[in-house]
């Protein structure tokens, strides 16, 4: 008989409306509306928990706080980094949507622009999630880090567009546009499964 697995799971506590930060030494990671909550998975089946894991690890490893936010009146990468690198004490914010693409932001950039983007959703890993947070507390800590190695895969876009699309109207559908963007507290648990 096998033994069973533990999985994680993830669930956002809501602690109220999120504030500019005064720390210099934060990073914000900004989670989009459906993340953990509509869905728990990235594209490729990454758990929500485990990427929120390696995110604030990477974080944490450079001696940089963490807080987290859910921008809920938008599903718009650009729109969900940005809103987290404003309210940053240090400027600096993580924007991750539920189907894993990621954005490390700045608060002084135009919201179209970015520090580093990673838009194939499908190539990345939870140690690229990992270095992506490291990175980002970098930033905060006024470094430039070099940026962090991406894989590239041309037929990753024909393979996985039609799951992306969907994923993305999903997203879209649990979009509450007057809602103003809130602090979270993440909170894990294990569960086995067999």
């Amino acid at each position: 008989m096998t033994s069973p697995v533990e999985t994680r799971t993830l669930a956002f506590t809501e602690i109220g409306p999120a504030e500019r930060g005064t720390r210099s030494d934060e990073v914000v990671v900004s989670v989009s509306p459906a993340f953990a909550d509509f869905f728990s998975k990235t594209i490729t089946g990454l758990s929500h928990a485990d990427v929120i894991r390696q995110l604030l690890a990477g974080i944490e490893e450079q001696e940089v706080e963490a807080r987290c936010i859910r921008v809920s009146h938008s599903s718009d990468l650009a729109v969900v980094a940005h809103t987290g690198a404003k309210l940053s004490g240090s400027g600096i914010g993580i924007g991750l949507l539920s189907r894993g693409t990621t954005m490390i932001h700045q608060r002084d950039l135009p919201r179209l622009s970015s520090l580093e983007l990673f838009p194939q959703c499908p190539l990345m890993t939870l140690e690229t999630y990992r270095q992506v947070g490291s990175n980002a507390a970098r930033y905060a800590k006024g470094e430039s880090p070099e940026p962090v190695p991406t894989m590239n895969d041309q037929m990753a876009r024909p393979r996985w567009q039609a799951k992306a699309a969907l994923l993305h109207l999903k997203e879209t559908e649990q979009i509450r546009k007057q809602a103003r963007p809130l602090e979270v507290s993440p909170e894990f648990s294990a569960v086995a499964a067999s």
